[in-house]
């Protein structure tokens, strides 16, 4: 049975924990493509024991063009893109087994699951996904939102959705959370127009909003710890992306 003829495509920093799960997935992709962004850890060493495994450095610009940078380097026209903690099921390996990969007009949405600390978590915001992740790189490609990015398709593209699962270990520890929480709230500070950051009361109105989003109207109060945990994160992250905007329209920085 040959290779399936696509490119998976993962950015990554420092996953020296996840990279390795994650290539052990994709065995059966002719390439997967790991786009190293200034790892100090094994990540890049961790790689080396896969054959299809091809790892390039380059600078990270922001989510969604890095993501268009790793996409250009692949071998193959057709790619599945995803992050260095997230794996693909043998269901979804085995509906990319089953493309012919002959019509450039089409893309497909893969189901997306999240994990906390190893168990399903589905409540507070982190209902499943339905994401846009395997797509021909001549008519579809990541818009350049610097986070929260998405694949965007050319108007004549067709959505098709794919069987299986790509499963996502969101949160591994709370410490990692903790370090996801502030660098996600740095890159979203450069999202928020100028007309937000004209008093610190709004941060703390956004944070208050969120967290009762997260616990209360997404039922994040079923998900047990996990869900306080998601919603405190939540409202801490809107907190300090509006934080950090006020401060730097009053020329400090965050």
């Amino acid at each position: 049975m040959g290779a399936i003829p696509i490119s998976a495509v993962v950015i990554c920093r420092n996953a020296e924990e996840t990279i390795s799960a994650c290539c052990a997935s994709l065995q059966a992709l002719d390439e997967v493509l790991i786009y190293l962004n200034g790892s100090t850890d094994q990540t890049r060493q961790r790689c080396q024991g896969f054959d299809n495994v091809t790892v390039v450095d380059g600078e990270f610009l922001g989510f969604g063009p890095t993501k268009n940078a790793a996409v250009s380097a692949a071998r193959h026209d057709w790619v599945l893109s995803l992050d260095s903690d997230e794996f693909a099921d043998d269901a979804l390996i085995a509906a990319l087994r089953d493309q012919s990969w002959d019509d450039a007009n089409v893309a497909f949405t893969v189901l997306r699951k999240n994990r906390f600390c190893g168990q399903h978590v589905d409540k507070g915001g982190w209902g499943n996904d339905t994401l846009l992740r395997v797509f021909h790189r001549a008519t579809a490609r990541f818009n350049e939102r610097p986070v929260h990015e998405k694949v965007v398709a050319d108007s004549q593209v067709n959505i098709q959705r794919l069987d299986g699962v790509l499963w996502h270990d969101a949160v591994t520890s709370l410490d990692q959370f903790l370090q996801k929480t502030s660098y996600y709230s740095e890159l979203n500070a450069q999202n928020v127009p100028p007309k937000f950051g004209q008093h610190p009361m709004i941060a703390l109105f956004r944070a208050f909003f969120r967290f009762f989003k997260s616990y209360v109207l997404q039922l994040g109060f079923l998900a047990g710890w996990r869900g306080i945990v998601i919603a405190y994160a939540s409202g801490t992250g809107a907190f300090f992306k509006y934080a950090k905007r006020y401060t730097k329209s009053r020329g400090f920085e965050s």
